[in-house]
This record gives structure tokens, C-alpha cells and sequence, in this order.
């Protein structure tokens, strides 16, 4: 992966739009790189009404359902190791792809720390995710604790 951009749904959208063009008229395409999306989606509204999909430039799409928070609260939905072993596989199946997306609601606190776990993870410097904005660090704990393990359990 040669970047990872971190956004909101809005914003997402728009770059999975530069990719569109009508039949015939691929010349009109903004962009051409490959990608893979990470979407967070909130448990609250069942996700944001929209899913993407797989097609000529997107290589992948994990949607995975959690909220915005740091300790069990009912009725809403913790990040889990499941997910964080989700989001390791992906991550790790996508190498080859130019762009990661990740995004959820706002693209600043849930989306913000997988993007800096990935960074991370794909041996890049990720302080600009903590300086900018404050990532969910419970998420962003999560994440590290799993791929730690990982690593040890496969030495």
C-alpha cells in the first residue's frame, strides 16, 4: 500500500465517485488508483444506509459495526478482537492495493486509530494520526494488543 487516507462517510464517498465513469467514456475518470475500504458503521441507525462494493478499482470492502466508545455501554457495541483480527487479515490480503480508505461517521476518532494501526502496521511512521486529531485509543489499543500476540504466537 502506498497510502493511507483516513475520512468520513462524506468524504469517502466522494473519493469512491473519482473513480466513476459513464459507459464509454472512461477518459472522464479523476482517479485510477486501486483501493480497499475499511467502513465503520454505527450500530445505533444499523449502519448508514449504504454499503460499498467490490468493482474495477476497488479490490476489497471490509464493513465491520461498532460505536464510538471506550468501555462497555448498553445498547451499543464495543471494538472486539474479532474485529481487530478482521482488520489485520484484511489489511495484510490488500498489500497490493494503492490506497487503503478507511473511514466511519466523522472519518476522526474510530477511523483515525485503524488508520494509524495501519500505518503502523505497515511499517510507517503514524504520529501525524495522534497530532492532528485524537484517535479512539481504546480501538487503537485493541488493535496493537492483537497484532502483538500475533507476532509472538508466530515466533
Amino acid at each position: 500500500m502506498k497510502r493511507v487516507l483516513v475520512k468520513s462517510v462524506y468524504d469517502t464517498f466522494e473519493y469512491v465517485m473519482q473513480h466513476y465513469y459513464p459507459f464509454g467514456l472512461e477518459e472522464l475518470v479523476e482517479k485510477s488508483d486501486t483501493y480497499v475500504v475499511i467502513s465503520i458503521q454505527d450500530t445505533h441507525t444499523n449502519g448508514f444506509g449504504f454499503i460499498f462494493r467490490e468493482n474495477q478499482f476497488c479490490k476489497g470492502v471490509l464493513t465491520l459495526y461498532f460505536d464510538d466508545i471506550v468501555k462497555e455501554v448498553e445498547g451499543a457495541v464495543l471494538f472486539t478482537d474479532e474485529m481487530a483480527d478482521q482488520i489485520i487479515d484484511f489489511i495484510q490480503e490488500h498489500r497490493s492495493v494503492d490506497t487503503l480508505l478507511v473511514h466511519c461517521y466523522a472519518g476522526q476518532s474510530r477511523s483515525r486509530a485503524v488508520g494509524a494501526f495501519a500505518v503502523k502496521m505497515l511499517g510507517g511512521d503514524n504520529s501525524r494520526h495522534f497530532k492532528m486529531k485524537s484517535p479512539n485509543q481504546y480501538v487503537y489499543d485493541v488493535l496493537e494488543s492483537v497484532w502483538i500476540r500475533r507476532i509472538l504466537e508466530n515466533a
